[in-house]
């Protein structure tokens, strides 16, 4: 690795420079997606889908799951996605305006998040990093496609996975698979096809979000510069639409007594739900991102800035809290991982701005700029005043 610094171009990227809206989407993104997380921290990933699996011995734990269900499961994964693909398209603009070779440096750049994923998942299985550094593929194959047809094209994708899940469902039926694991107590065998179509569909919700968030950005949807009402609407609808499709997802699993039967395509109308739901709260974040700013939506948008630190930091929190420290208590059920992710939001909200003001960049944040570009770059600020985004 050379160790002069790096030349201009392949700096921080600062203030006016930065899209702040991003920022703050993937600030609230990354905090939301602790709240779904933390259950599998704790509980493993049956009760991650099924309610009735571990974790909920209190009517405040089943309200506790319920409510997680239908305003948070897969809608702030959804944001994380949409964001992946709007992030992957701004950096390949960058790098081409700078005269790089940007789509080498992106696989590179990706191969590096791939490897990242994987560490990741030594320690947690529920890691995300692979899918997004293994769809970066077809986005680069893609990118050059018109807005529309890159969203099109991102829901069809993302419509795939319902099909997989219908098939998912079909032979855990036709075969009487245990679904140990994955629906109900004990572990899971990660072997057969059932399990691999999980998989499938996990991926595939995963690329058609990328293609449509980078098609939203091409269209300028996520600067915030469209009007208001557009905002509005957005909101209005995504959530009128999204939100009653998870409630539905969980009163046909409930209905059927959390039943094996209804495993997988109970889970189908919150999938359904996923885009027009995330697009709402989007809508939403864009809205308040574009009124008076104020110290709230500053150290948001550094939480944002430091996505990748705090993924991995909840990961490494959780698995030492709930899991190392805490293997048998009785008392760590739903309400009470709720506390924890209380607690990891107060601590990620201040360490982000803190680090910030001294730092241009989050740890692995720079780590990753570090092999990216394989030289050094500038990490401390250096007697400059801090940017507010």
């Amino acid at each position: 690795m050379t160790a002069h610094p790096a030349p201009a171009d392949t700096g921080p990227v600062r203030g006016s420079a930065r899209i702040v809206s991003l920022d703050l989407i993937r600030g609230v993104a990354v905090l939301g997606i602790l709240l779904m997380n933390a259950v599998s921290f704790r509980f493993g990933e049956a009760p991650y889908f099924n309610l009735s699996a571990g974790g909920s011995e209190t009517w405040l734990d089943w309200a506790v799951g319920i409510l997680g269900e239908i305003f948070i499961d897969q809608k702030f994964m959804g944001l994380f996605s949409l964001l992946f693909g709007a992030g992957m398209i701004l950096f390949i603009d960058r790098a081409s305006a700078r005269g790089r070779r940007a789509v080498l440096l992106n696989l590179w750049r990706n191969a590096l998040l791939l490897l990242i994923g994987f560490l990741h998942a030594l320690l947690w299985a529920g890691d995300v990093l692979m899918a997004y550094a293994l769809s970066s593929v077809f986005l680069l194959a893609l990118r050059k496609l018109p807005s529309r047809a890159l969203i099109s094209l991102g829901v069809a994708v993302f419509l795939l996975s319902v099909g997989a899940t219908v098939a998912t469902q079909h032979i855990a039926d036709s075969t009487g698979a245990s679904l140990a694991g994955v629906w109900g107590p004990g572990e899971s065998s990660g072997e057969g096809a059932a399990e691999l179509l999980v998989l499938l569909g996990f991926f595939l919700r995963a690329l058609g979000l990328i293609l449509v968030g980078a098609g939203l950005y091409r269209t300028g949807f996520m600067n915030g510069a469209m009007p208001a009402r557009t905002y509005r609407l957005t909101a209005a609808a995504g959530l009128a639409a999204g939100l009653p499709l998870a409630a539905a997802g969980v009163i046909v699993t409930a209905a059927n007594d959390y039943s094996p039967e209804v495993a997988f395509i109970g889970q189908l109308p919150n999938t359904l739900g996923t885009i027009p739901a995330s697009m709402g709260y989007m809508g939403l974040i864009i809205l308040w991102n574009n009124r008076e700013d104020g110290w709230f939506k500053q150290r948001l948008r550094a939480v944002g800035r430091m996505a990748l630190t705090n993924y991995l930091a909840q990961t490494v929190l959780g698995v030492l809290v709930l899991t190392t420290l805490l293997p048998d208590a009785d008392y760590v059920n739903r309400a009470a991982v709720l506390v924890f992710v209380a607690a990891v939001w107060v601590l990620q909200v201040w360490w982000s701005k803190a680090w910030l003001s001294r730092f241009h960049f989050g740890p692995a944040e720079w780590l990753w700029r570090v092999a990216t570009y394989r030289r050094m770059q500038p990490l401390r600020r250096r007697g400059e005043a801090q940017t507010a985004g």
